[in-house]
């Protein structure tokens, strides 16, 4: 079974910010050595980090006209700020993986979700 594991940011600090430079060397050194371990997991394809929301274009199409939106449309607590690919076994392991994810325990949350395979 393949899951997405969507990266919740919520509260968890991340480069370049404020946040992130307030964080100890040894803290910023265990989460790059976090999500190389994650990365190194076999069934793991590495995803990516995402821009902070606000740079996202929402786009809508209305009686055949393409609609733009800066931003999210909506306003949301809990952005997703990256995700990764998993395939394994079960939910279990994909759970597993999932509170491994530096920001599942610095402010954030991480969503995982089964693929559908056609």
């Amino acid at each position: 079974m393949k899951y997405m594991l969507m990266i919740h940011q919520g509260t968890t600090p991340t480069p370049p910010s404020d946040e992130w430079e307030s964080l100890s060397e040894d803290e910023k050194g265990s989460v790059y050595a976090a999500y190389k371990a994650i990365n190194e997991t076999p069934g793991v394809s590495p995803g990516l980090q995402l821009q902070a929301p606000e740079t996202a274009t929402t786009v809508r199409v209305a009686d055949g006209k393409t609609l733009t939106t800066d931003g999210p449309f909506v306003e949301i607590k809990e952005a997703i700020g990256g995700y990764l690919l998993f395939e394994t076994e079960d939910l279990d392991a994909a759970i597993e993986l999932a509170s491994l994810i530096p920001a599942a325990r610095m402010g954030g949350a991480i969503e995982v979700r089964p693929i559908v395979e056609w």
